[in-house]
């Protein structure tokens, strides 16, 4: 009896560290998806280095200017970057944000609203054009100012960014880690996945209450060790690409056989610089030489680099 009471007790003392274990992993998993392109392709890190000015144009552009406004303050607030509108200013010419509200005919069905990000190498962002259909601008304010600060996943957890949607009229607090992490000086553009996620990681385990941060580091550590795990699979052709990439319902072969090389190389460069795993030397140099085999241009500039 007493050694049933005893097991008992253990059970509720570690229950709270085992829900604390899930809901970082969930964190985690939904923080990864984001750095996923919806075609299938893993992406790397890009970001505005200057602030931004927003002009309007289209249909009933005063209907939703304000909310439109008050979601890209929102998600410049928590990026530290100034925002101005400049929409029927001298200063119109030069905005780079363009906000354009299109009838309900345009578009399509399946994606009422669409953010193009313009950037002539993937690190810095240079302009964004948001296009919404007139009939779905006020729920597509937040996923789309998302997208304008250099977001482009579709994750499946707890944020604006998801298709199936749990909010569409603020920010969730995983949307919030994401932007402090995009736009946190350690993050540069250009950052591969795996250099990108211990940063976002690291503001994850930041909103955790100081007593249970080491079995959020250790979940943490757990997440980072199967992520490269799939990954490893994905990039030799026997693993696949996050769930929700397919569930959305927008990936494509293309894109999913273009992610192969790419991760190749983005695992290669993990194991060079001991990010998000442990340096190993010659696991680097065959990812690399996989990935150069297979077309990758950076894999092969880095491999030239060590002769």
């Amino acid at each position: 009896m007493r050694r049933g009471c005893l097991g008992l007790l253990l059970a509720l003392l570690l229950a709270p560290l085992s829900a604390l274990a899930d809901e970082v992993d969930a964190g985690l998993q939904t923080l990864w998806e984001a750095l996923w392109h919806q075609s299938g392709t893993p992406t790397r890190i890009v970001k505005w280095e200057t602030d931004l000015k927003v002009r309007f144009t289209g249909v009933n552009v005063a209907q939703h200017r304000d909310h439109m406004m008050e979601a890209l303050r929102t998600v410049t607030g928590e990026s530290h970057l100034k925002l101005t509108d400049v929409t029927g200013t001298v200063d119109e010419q030069n905005a780079n944000v363009t906000v354009e509200i299109l009838p309900d005919t345009a578009l399509e069905d399946n994606q009422p609203c669409v953010t193009f990000l313009d950037f002539k190498t993937e690190t810095k962002i240079d302009s964004a054009d948001v296009q919404m259909r007139d009939h779905d601008a006020w729920r597509c304010a937040y996923h789309e100012s998302m997208h304008v600060m250099g977001v482009r996943g579709h994750p499946a957890g707890q944020t604006v960014l998801s298709y199936f949607p749990w909010k569409i009229d603020g920010l969730l607090p995983l949307d919030r880690v994401m932007l402090r992490a995009w736009y946190n000086p350690r993050m540069q553009g250009g950052m591969t996945p795996f250099e990108a996620l211990p940063i976002l990681a690291d503001e994850l385990v930041a909103t955790v209450p100081s007593g249970q941060k080491a079995a959020a580091m250790k979940a943490r550590d757990t997440f980072f060790l199967n992520t490269i795990h799939e990954m490893n699979a994905y990039a030799n052709g026997t693993g696949d690409v996050p769930a929700i990439v397919k569930r959305s319902g927008k990936s494509t072969p293309d894109g999913i056989r273009y992610g192969r090389p790419e991760m190749s190389y983005f695992l290669g460069i993990a194991y060079l610089e001991g990010t998000t795993v442990q340096r190993d030397a010659s696991e680097a140099v065959r990812w690399l030489e996989r990935a150069s085999a297979m077309g990758n241009r950076g894999a092969q500039a880095k491999l030239g680099g060590f002769k």
